[in-house]
């Protein structure tokens, strides 16, 4: 959609100013653990009927089958995704946005809080939210002109990989391989000119810590596995080579589809964010993991 949305308002012409939301009701609408078994008349029927009888009826029973396998695979343990729990927490504690602002987080209570779907507990999964997001785009010389501070597409990319379903692609020879971010990826650092290490922070889609360490390596940041120690190193907090999630992300500011992300991406290029990184010329932005996936990165005029 994003890359449309670029197409729209720069190569055609057919739009001058294009407005992107997203607006959701899950608290209150009572989305969390409801499951699929209630939405049968959806065309997702025939693929669910394979994981339902065994229980997976939710996205977390779905990520929790590939997160086991990752930690078999590479050694990555719970404690891995404390830190990326805390992390995200500490920057919300000064977002007064967040559902988590002043409220904060220890490993301790990420390793007592209850078990959700094996191994993923409480603190690993992302809020439910009532709330809505929007932004605006348009052409670079329009955004000139305007009131605030632009930031600028440098790079927009979508892709999907073989026998990829969504977030159920359990049929993959290796089923915590994301071919799709790899061709996401691949496609956004040649869009750019840019590479990983010029990526000051990151906007990582995270409706499961888990899925923070999974992106970490798929755009570059870190070698397969090792993303577990680039999170206990600091390196996405505040100060860190890459702060990540500088809002507090799904985990802690809310639940939007990411578009809260969005937003926080364009604050981190005006340097606007209430945790600002002493350098943000270049944010990456990502989109969700499982399903064929998206990214983008903002840069400055």
């Amino acid at each position: 959609m994003r890359h449309e949305l670029r197409r729209l308002v720069k190569a055609t012409g057919a739009a001058k100013y294009v407005v992107c939301y997203r607006d959701l009701n899950g608290r209150s609408g009572q989305r969390y653990s409801a499951g699929v078994s209630g939405d049968l008349i959806t065309s997702d029927t025939i693929h669910w009927s394979w994981y339902m009888p065994s229980g997976l009826m939710t996205p977390t029973s779905w990520v929790a089958m590939v997160t086991r396998r990752y930690m078999h695979d590479t050694g990555t343990e719970s404690l891995d995704f404390a830190r990326v729990a805390v992390s995200t927490r500490k920057h919300a504690l000064k977002n007064p946005n967040a559902i988590f602002y002043g409220k904060p987080l220890s490993i301790e209570d990420h390793q007592a809080s209850r078990m959700i779907v094996d191994p993923l507990r409480l603190y690993d999964c992302c809020l439910e939210t009532d709330g809505a997001c929007a932004c605006i785009v348009t052409t670079p010389e329009r955004a000139r002109d305007l009131a605030q501070t632009p930031a600028l597409i440098r790079a927009v990319a979508q892709g999907s990989g073989p026998d990829q379903e969504s977030m159920t692609s359990f049929y993959r020879p290796d089923i915590t391989a994301l071919p799709e971010l790899a061709i996401v990826a691949e496609q956004l650092y040649a869009q750019s000119g840019l590479s990983p290490d010029d990526i000051d922070a990151a906007i990582i889609y995270d409706a499961f810590t888990s899925i923070v360490l999974f992106q970490l390596e798929a755009y570059g940041f870190c070698k397969r596995g090792e993303s577990r120690d680039f999170v206990k190193d600091g390196n996405i907090e505040l100060g860190g080579r890459l702060p990540v999630n500088t809002h507090g992300g799904q985990l802690s500011e809310a639940y939007i589809h990411g578009m809260n992300g969005v937003n926080e991406g364009v604050r981190l290029i005006r340097g606007t964010s209430v945790n600002q990184p002493e350098k943000s010329d270049h944010v990456l932005v990502t989109a969700g993991v499982g399903v064929p996936s998206s990214a983008m990165i903002l840069g400055k005029m």
